[in-house]
């Protein structure tokens, strides 16, 4: 392996690296905005206290008495009130339609489909609960007690949709106040609440799949509710579903698709906080493999709509139990207030890329299947091999198996073209190091350049040709990077000592933490590095040994990267280690079948022995054509040797 080929592999190390931490910000990045989230913070904790200020503060009002205490009545025979919080305030509030009571500790109401249960509190007449039927949470599926728990989103008091607007100058939020129940049947429940002479009904109706339908109405508060000023407030802390919540928490976030169909999204990791810049299609709540959405019929207004994404503190009693808190506002844009309407679906399901995408809603824009080419090879290549077999009803890791073996079929001429570009470099090693024996100094690095060229000229090898290929496989590489960790379709299914492939494989678990590595052993991440280092150990004789000070020995370099992936992998997804041990093996098999049964090495050094032979009689009378490529790079060199030459002058 020649040095270009190492730096190749080098490079392909390093942009793992990156893709691992791509979504993390920089300390410097962190620094820079410490300011602003100081801000934003304040500013959401200003909100929050406002509200619980309300929820305090709220009008309790009373019958008024006379001195003799009997209840005052108005000349139409209703009963005057008075607030209580103000005490010293006798304003009479005429005809009022005053719940029961204010406050509500929420009945539950319960809708069930077949793949949801639905939860509804008349507290705030809210979703409290969704649990998926098909699905459990890890902890239920490590029991393998052959049932199905559901699994939960959230539950009773994670979760909450409210409306806030100005009435009267003073505003009104719904989340605390108490809703009766209109009506209900098996998949749809109508609720109601009354306020200055008018009310908001909400309707529920389970529309069968992960569908549920939400309707907004606001009856006879026209010139009491300003129009374009209610904003629906939706909040929500999701539970933790999977073995490994830090990695959970990596993946999760806010992601709003605007009307021209741009997809945003909040920071993966940092608490985050962002106005919208235009008007809003729909808002997704999205965890590792689940996500909340909801999409209005007539879109979310740009104006006062924005999104908070925070993040646990650690000690908190949710830091173990839940991923992040979730807040948007989101303004209904309700032109005319009498009669107000707004109508939604929610969707409560999995992060199933089919699932998604047969909604046409753009909605499988959330998945992180990497960017531009990386995304349209994940989409169009590998996710629809991989389904094909996952439909045949195969092991998820046999799956994985049959994918890496076609994915190499199609890489094979790649492959080809690297191990003859090896085999190249290996025979003229031996002339290589000559070359680097002759020009010891740092001065004649250029002389040396040049004879180097001279030989790759003459005998038809090229040093850019291993590392070319290397680079058309990059891609894919990284693709599968993306799509492992995303797939559904990974999500609990096992293969060998692997329980879910979605997460890691381990064999020992130890217990204690060790920082940038775990509490335990995974072994397809241990197979994997093995696999690197091996093949490494059987390309490191085509290394050339690097003779200038100062510059790195690329053959500790390449030794180092597999030992580096014992760290970054060892809490990915197994299924991801899985294929990059198989892909390895599978590359360490074709290259010693290529060379056994392809590439026959004694006649490819006498085929080069040649041709430098036939090239040195020629000499300048015929030279052999050049590359512009290598053309330019000689009188790039001839340059700085005549630069240099006029310096010493």
């Amino acid at each position: 392996m020649d040095r270009n080929t190492v730096i190749g592999l080098t490079l392909i190390g390093a942009l793992l690296v990156v893709f691992t931490y791509m979504s993390q910000p920089s300390e410097k990045e962190v620094q820079a905005k410490q300011k602003e989230q100081k801000e934003l913070a304040l500013q959401a904790k200003k909100e929050a206290d406002s509200l619980d200020k309300e929820a305090k503060n709220k009008p309790r009002l009373v019958a008024k008495k006379d001195k003799d205490g009997n209840q005052i009545k108005d000349e139409k025979g209703g009963l005057v009130y008075v607030n209580q919080v103000t005490k010293g305030d006798t304003t009479i509030v005429p005809r009022v339609k005053v719940p029961t009571t204010v406050i509500s500790k929420g009945e539950i109401v319960r809708l069930e489909s077949e793949k949801l249960i639905v939860d509804f509190s008349t507290k705030g007449g809210v979703v409290s609960a969704v649990q998926l039927k098909e699905f459990e949470s890890y902890m239920n599926f490590a029991k393998n007690d052959g049932k199905i728990t559901p699994l939960y989103l959230f539950k009773d008091g994670d979760q909450k949709n409210q409306l806030i607007f100005n009435i009267a100058g003073n505003k009104y939020a719904t989340g605390n106040k108490e809703f009766e129940i209109v009506s209900k049947s098996k998949h749809k429940v109508v609720f109601r609440h009354d306020v200055a002479e008018g009310s908001i009904i909400y309707t529920y109706n389970l529309k069968g799949g992960y569908d549920l339908g939400y309707t907004i109405q606001l009856k006879d508060l026209n010139g009491k509710v300003l129009p374009n000023s209610v904003m629906l407030d939706w909040q929500m802390e999701m539970l933790r579903s999977e073995r490994l919540l830090s990695e959970q928490r990596k993946v999760s976030t806010i992601c709003y698709e605007s009307a021209d169909g741009k997809l945003d999204w909040n920071s993966e990791v940092a608490e985050s906080y962002k106005t919208a810049e235009t008007d809003m299609k729909w808002v997704a709540y999205k965890q590792s493999y689940f996500s909340s959405i909801l999409n209005a019929d007539n879109g979310f207004k740009v104006k006062g709509t924005k999104f908070t994404s925070t993040n646990y503190k650690e000690g908190s009693k949710e830091f173990f139990t839940h991923i992040r808190k979730y807040r948007s506002k989101l303004n209904l844009g309700m032109q005319s207030v009498k009669d107000g309407k707004a109508s939604f679906s929610w969707y409560f399901g999995p992060n199933d890329y089919h699932v998604l995408a047969s909604y046409n809603q753009d909605y499988d824009d959330i998945l992180n299947l990497g960017w531009g080419v990386f995304r349209w090879i994940n989409l169009y290549a590998v996710q629809p091999v991989f389904t094909f077999f996952m439909n045949l009803g195969i092991n998820a890791g046999l799956a994985i198996l049959l994918l890496t073996i076609i994915l190499k079929l199609v890489l094979m001429p790649v492959q080809w073209k690297m191990f003859v570009s090896s085999a190249k470099m290996k025979i003229l090693k031996p002339q290589i190091d000559d070359i680097n024996a002759k020009y010891p100094k740092k001065e004649d690095a250029m002389k040396k350049q040049m004879d180097m060229m001279a030989l790759y000229r003459a005998s038809g090898a090229s040093p850019l040709a291993g590392c070319v290929p290397m680079l058309f496989q990059m891609p894919i590489l990284l693709a599968v990077f993306r799509f492992f960790p995303a797939t559904f379709d990974l999500r609990q299914r096992g293969f060998l000592w692997a329980e879910d492939l979605s997460s890691f494989d381990s064999i020992w678990d130890f217990g204690t933490y060790i920082p940038l590595y775990g509490n335990h052993v995974s072994l397809f991440t241990l197979l994997m590095a093995g696999t690197t280092l091996l093949y490494t150990h059987l390309n490191s004789s085509n290394m050339t040994q690097q003779q200038q000070p100062g510059m790195p020995n690329m053959k500790i370099i390449m030794y180092m990267f597999p030992f580096m992936m014992i760290f970054f992998f060892n809490n990915y997804s197994s299924g991801l280690s899985y294929y990059y041990f198989i892909s390895t093996l599978m590359t360490i098999i074709l290259m010693f079948v290529i060379k056994k049964f392809f590439v026959n090495e004694e006649k490819l050094k006498a085929k080069m022995a040649e041709a430098q032979t036939n090239s040195a009689k020629k000499g300048a009378t015929a030279p052999k054509k050049k590359s512009s490529f290598m053309q330019r790079l000689e009188d790039a060199q001839r340059q700085q040797q005549e630069n240099a030459k006029n310096k010493k002058k």
